[in-house]
C-alpha cells in the first residue's frame, strides 16, 4: 500500500502548480489547429460524413504537429500530432476508396437518390441491392410486352427506371405503371417463395420503357442473408400494391355516380342497398389486387401484342 501511495503522489505531486502565466499567447498555427478540431467534431455520419471528420482533424494534426516544431519545440508533442495526423490521413484514403467502390451507373444513382436514400438506405447496402440484379438495367421497347396472360411465368421482380407500362386483362385497360414502381409486384406478394405461377395480366410497354429485374431465387437468397433488405423490400411492395389498389378504385363506379371507395367498402352497401357489391375477377390469383373493374368499357386500343 505504501509503494502504491507513493506512486500515486508522486504522479500527481511531482510537478508544482503552475503559479505564473504566459502573458503571451501562443502562434496562429496554434489556434488554426485549435479551430479545426471544433469544425471536425461537427461532422456527420456516413461516407461523406467521415471524408469530412478525417479531413479536418488530420489537418488540425497536422497544424499542432508544425507548432510543437516551431513554437514549443517539443519533440513529444510533435511525434504524437504527426503520428495522429498520419492516422487520420490513412483513414481518409481508406473511405474515399470505399465511396469509389460504391459508386454506380447514372440510372442506379438517380434510382437511389428518388428511392432508397429518402429512406435513410446507406450505400453500403444499396450496393448489395444492386448486385443482386448484376446492376444491369433492362430495355423494354415500346408495344413489346414485358408479360402475357396465362403465358409468362412469375420468375422475378421489377422495378420501372424509366417509361409507362399499362396493365390489361382479357384485352380491357386497368392501370398504368409509372417510374419508380414495381411491375409485378401483386404477383410476388401472391406467392408463396416454394410457390411458382404465371402471369394473370398483361403488361405491355406504352413507350420505351427501362426497368430493373432481380431473379426470384437470387433475391429470397438475399433476404435470407441479410434480414433488413428483407423488412425493406416488404414495406416498398406493400406501399407499391396500395398505390395499384387505388388505381383500380378511381375506375370503379357502383352507380348514381357514386364511387366505390376500398376503405369504406360498408358504406355504400348502406346508403345504396340495391346495388350488388364489386365481385373479385376469377382472373386472379390468390392475393393479387388487380382485378377488373366495373363499368370500363373494352378499349380495343390496348389490345396486347405478343
Amino acid at each position: 500500500m505504501g509503494e502504491n501511495a507513493s506512486f500515486w503522489e508522486s504522479l500527481i505531486y511531482a510537478h508544482p502548480t503552475c503559479t505564473t502565466w504566459k502573458q503571451e499567447a501562443e502562434g496562429s498555427i496554434y489556434h488554426l489547429a485549435s479551430i479545426l478540431f471544433v469544425v471536425g467534431f461537427m461532422g456527420g455520419s456516413g461516407f461523406f460524413g467521415l471524408l469530412y471528420v478525417f479531413s479536418l482533424l488530420g489537418l488540425g494534426f497536422l497544424c499542432s504537429s508544425v507548432w510543437a516544431w516551431l513554437d514549443v519545440c517539443a519533440a513529444d508533442i510533435f511525434s504524437w500530432n504527426f503520428i495522429l495526423f498520419a492516422i487520420c490521413f490513412v483513414q481518409f484514403i481508406y473511405v474515399t476508396y470505399q465511396v469509389r467502390s460504391v459508386s454506380f451507373d447514372r440510372e442506379f444513382q438517380e434510382l437511389y437518390s428518388a428511392l432508397f436514400q429518402p429512406l435513410g438506405i446507406s450505400l453500403t447496402v444499396y450496393r448489395k441491392i444492386v448486385l443482386c440484379c448484376d446492376a444491369e438495367v433492362v430495355t423494354l421497347e415500346k408495344e413489346h410486352c414485358y408479360a402475357m396472360q396465362g403465358k409468362t411465368p412469375i420468375d422475378k421482380l421489377s422495378l420501372l427506371v424509366s417509361g409507362r407500362i399499362r396493365v390489361t386483362v382479357d384485352g380491357e385497360f386497368l392501370h398504368y405503371i409509372f417510374p419508380l414502381q414495381f411491375l409485378d409486384s401483386p404477383e410476388w406478394d401472391s406467392l408463396r417463395p416454394t410457390e411458382e405461377g404465371i402471369f394473370q395480366v398483361t403488361l405491355t410497354a406504352e413507350t420505351d420503357c427501362r426497368y430493373v429485374a432481380w431473379r426470384r431465387k437470387k433475391l429470397y437468397l438475399l433476404f435470407a442473408k441479410h434480414r433488413f433488405i428483407s423488412r425493406l423490400f416488404s414495406i416498398l411492395i406493400g406501399s407499391d400494391i396500395a398505390e395499384k389498389l387505388y388505381a383500380l378504385n378511381d375506375r370503379v363506379h357502383v352507380g348514381k355516380g357514386f364511387r366505390y371507395d376500398i376503405r369504406l367498402p360498408n358504406f355504400y352497401h348502406v346508403s345504396l342497398p340495391e346495388t350488388p357489391p364489386v365481385q373479385p375477377s376469377h382472373h386472379l390469383q390468390r392475393g393479387s389486387p388487380r382485378r377488373k373493374p366495373m363499368g370500363v368499357t373494352n378499349c380495343s386500343s390496348f389490345s396486347t401484342q405478343s
